[in-house]
């Protein structure tokens, strides 16, 4: 936790435009929670630098554009500041510039920040492309080393585009180190040719005191949607976007006449899953309920029978460990990180492919099997945070070495 002076704590510069803010308490929240349990137990010192897209109007007609101008450009949490300087956003363009537009504002950012006195010792960026590759060229302006992070779709999807691809590279091969969220991400990164030796397998945790089962969760939660307390609830939690397959849900629900279910989450689908939903005439047991706050999931979570999440590609769901740690079963698609999550007969099932009737049969399943919900949060207590925390300090302290051992050997006569 040592920086240059030899006494204070490593300062750390987050860079991410995955952070939440006022206008999307729930953007990137797992990068906030990863942050405040690192800060729990290391005691580092963090700033928050997480731009978001220019735009003037604030109304809900904008869409994303719109809940982003309505970010504060500094808010003060409990143990470190967070600043959304503002970066430009150009249509059909746009992901082959964000990065220079990301790398433009951060360094105005930065500079007004080193002014003030900001000093710091290591970037953690999170995101791959653009976030990674703007950090890259931020850390090299300003003499840093820095750290990334890989969290799912920046290289199950984007990673697969030939431009971003070449500065996914680049930008790795100047990183002090990577770090994944599952295994899956770390394979997949080394078979696109990142050296395995520089990246580190890190999975996201679980608050465990956040999560946990609530009392009475099931009554107050059929008694907002109108649902019966006596039947059985699957819950969706996410965004509505095409690669959660939210309709995979719908469509498995639609077969199972004597179950609910509960759709948590707002995006550009949601008119077409509420269509859908009319289409099989179940609107008296499937309803979509929107956006809710992080800190009222764990009430929609303990109320469920089962969570499910059908998405094509996942790096690591915290989502998934957050049911479990509230007691409830999980079904998911068999990729990515819910390979490593769900290794036990008794907290879930893993479905191959997209088709519903697979998934109906594993929620029939596990509701026929009777889960144990105490045995279930058990299991979610064997992914806490302080491995995974320490785990990172390390990383970055090695980082900080290794670029002042660099910088005395360029500077040595």
């Amino acid at each position: 936790m040592q920086s240059d002076a030899g006494s204070k704590p490593l300062r750390v510069l987050l860079f991410s435009t995955l952070f939440p803010h006022e206008g999307e308490p729930t953007l990137g929240v797992f990068v906030q929670n990863r942050l405040e349990h690192l800060i729990r137990d290391t005691g580092i010192e963090v700033t928050v630098v997480a731009p978001v897209p220019w735009f003037p109007f604030k109304a809900k007609i904008f869409g994303r554009y719109g809940r982003a101008a309505c970010a504060a450009k500094i808010s003060d949490e409990k143990r470190y500041t967070v600043y959304h300087p503002r970066y430009l956003v150009i249509p059909k363009i746009g992901m082959r510039v964000t990065p220079f537009f990301l790398f433009w504002c951060a360094t105005n950012q930065v500079k007004r920040l080193s002014q003030k006195g900001n000093q710091f010792d290591v970037i953690d960026a999170h995101y791959l492309y653009p976030d990674g590759v703007a950090a890259a060229k931020l850390a090299r302006k300003n003499n840093l080393p820095f750290v990334m992070t890989a969290r799912g779709s920046d290289v199950t999807q984007i990673a697969q585009i030939s431009s971003p691809k070449k500065s996914i590279l680049w930008a790795s091969s100047l990183a002090s180190h990577i770090i994944t969220v599952s295994l899956s991400l770390k394979q997949r990164l080394v078979s696109m040719g990142v050296p395995e030796s520089s990246i580190s397998s890190l999975r996201n945790g679980v608050d465990t005191e956040r999560f946990k089962p609530v009392i009475g969760a099931k009554i107050k939660v059929c008694s907002e949607t109108g649902l019966a307390e006596s039947k059985p609830i699957v819950l969706f939690a996410g965004w509505l976007i095409p690669r959660k397959r939210v309709d995979i849900v719908i469509d498995a629900l639609a077969n199972l006449t004597e179950v609910q279910g509960v759709i948590v989450g707002d995006g550009e689908l949601k008119s077409e899953l509420t269509a859908l939903v009319r289409h099989h005439g179940i609107e008296d047991r499937v309803v979509l309920v929107g956006q809710k706050k992080p800190e009222e999931m764990a009430t929609y979570m303990s109320a469920a029978d089962i969570f499910c999440l059908p998405s094509e590609r996942e790096g690591w769901a915290n989502v998934m460990l957050e049911a479990m740690a509230c007691g409830t079963p999980v079904v998911s698609r068999a990729v990515d990180g819910a390979l490593e999550l769900i290794t036990d007969q008794r907290v879930g099932r893993l479905v191959e492919g997209s088709d519903p009737e697979d998934y109906s049969y594993a929620v029939s399943d596990i509701l026929a099997t009777g889960m144990d919900r105490h045995f279930i949060r058990e299991y979610s207590k064997n992914f806490g945070w302080k491995a995974t925390s320490l785990a990172q300090l390390d990383i970055f302290q090695t980082a900080v070495a290794n670029h002042k051992e660099k910088r005395r050997q360029r500077s040595a006569p």
